[in-house]
């Protein structure tokens, strides 16, 4: 029997549950349909065998589907199945929403497009299926500009249609000073144990009502990145330095590691009743903080862009970027690991992050290990932004 047929035995399993009008007890019903299903006493043996095979033969999207259904099925193989499927640093394939903030593959740039919508301010991150981006690609996120007085912020979400902080979709967000030459990247779940969480509001604002979720939104701090500034145009390109909270210097080295989450928690706001909280100055305090100051934390890994070279000939600075970018533009960049005390090796010369201009509207965005796509995705976003002393 084929995968689709399973999935089609499953739907028609969940159709039959009796709707009671209480959405909890529908989708608790559907859980014990699901459990008592003929494919979750499947042999584990067995099972595993047929998911080992499913996961080596279905390398690239869109067949990499049929490894998401499979662990849609039930329990049992969804534990099965992510214990099979490997995280991009060693596969080097992004299957479950939880890969977008996993580290990429080390041997590799992970190839990748951003597609702009001036009309509504929005940025969508896709990965690339061919060399020639003319394919749609497999989103991966979505961005939303919002202006404030004091600052710009960009909402992150794994939805390209609900792009709110109060949504279950939302994972995280970066935000400008009021000079768009400092910006923080905002985590919205903890990077890693004993991360700490930024003032932000205790609750999320839906239809003018305050809900307590069940795994609150936070503002944990992954990024900073600093533009020099450049007021006089009289520096050249715009100097950018990324200063990775998250993410050791040792992580580059022969060996290194850096956290990975195993698991990307969505918390469903519909199925909580609204409390009666009250608004606090805490709720305006958010919206005028632009994060902490930046500062190179011990051990934290920095980024900075590669210098670009004049060419005579042009009359221009160049960078090479092996066909990737082919248009010139202020926002094209490379970003290399910045040495410690000096000492630069082979480690230091890799292109971590590289971004560019090949459209209108369209842009590349390749990155490798040890960042994640979402802070390769939220680092480009800051090149979007007006840069008031920067050029």
């Amino acid at each position: 029997m084929t995968i689709r047929s399973i999935l089609h035995e499953m739907k028609s399993r969940s159709s039959r549950v009796v709707q009671d009008g209480s959405a909890v007890a529908a989708v608790d019903e559907a859980s014990d349909g699901l459990s008592q299903s003929c494919w979750a006493h499947m042999p584990q043996e067995l099972l595993r065998e047929v998911l080992v095979r499913i996961e080596a033969s279905e390398s690239e999207w869109p067949p990499r589907k049929s490894v998401v259904a499979c662990a849609g099925v039930c329990r049992s193989w969804r534990v099965l199945t992510k214990e099979i499927v490997k995280t991009p640093e060693v596969s080097g394939k992004l299957t479950f929403p939880i890969s977008v903030k996993q580290p990429g593959p080390r041997d590799f740039l992970m190839q990748c497009f951003i597609r702009r919508n001036r009309s509504n301010q929005s940025y969508s991150l896709y990965l690339g299926l061919t060399n020639a981006l003319t394919d749609d690609g497999k989103f991966l996120l979505a961005a939303r500009k919002c202006r404030r007085p004091t600052c710009t912020d960009y909402i992150i979400s794994l939805h390209a249609d609900d792009m709110t902080k109060g949504s279950c979709s939302y994972v995280g967000k970066l935000r400008s000073n009021f000079l768009g030459t400092k910006f923080t990247v905002f985590d919205a779940q903890p990077p890693h144990a004993g991360a700490r969480m930024t003032k932000s509001r205790s609750t999320r604002l839906v239809n003018l009502k305050q809900v307590s979720p069940k795994v609150p939104a936070g503002n944990y701090p992954v990024v900073h990145i600093s533009y020099e500034l450049n007021v006089l145009g009289n520096r050249g390109p715009r100097r950018m330095q990324c200063v990775m909270d998250t993410v050791p210097a040792s992580a580059i080295e022969p060996g290194g590691v850096t956290p990975t989450p195993t698991e990307i928690f969505l918390s469903n706001i519909d199925f909580f009743p609204s409390l009666p909280f009250f608004r606090t100055k805490s709720n305006s305090s958010d919206s005028l903080q632009s994060g902490p100051v930046i500062t190179q934390k011990d051990g934290a890994l920095v980024l900075r862009n590669k210098a670009p070279r004049w060419h005579e000939q042009l009359q221009c600075w160049c960078l090479n970027f092996h066909g990737r970018v082919t248009v010139a533009s202020v926002k094209n960049f490379q970003l290399v690991a910045s040495p410690e005390n000096g000492a630069a090796g082979p480690q230091h010369e890799k292109i971590i992050l590289q971004f560019g201009k090949v459209g209108k509207d369209l842009f590349t965005m390749d990155y490798r290990y040890p960042i994640s796509a979402f802070q390769a995705f939220a680092i480009c976003l800051s090149s979007f932004d007006t840069k008031i002393a920067c050029e």
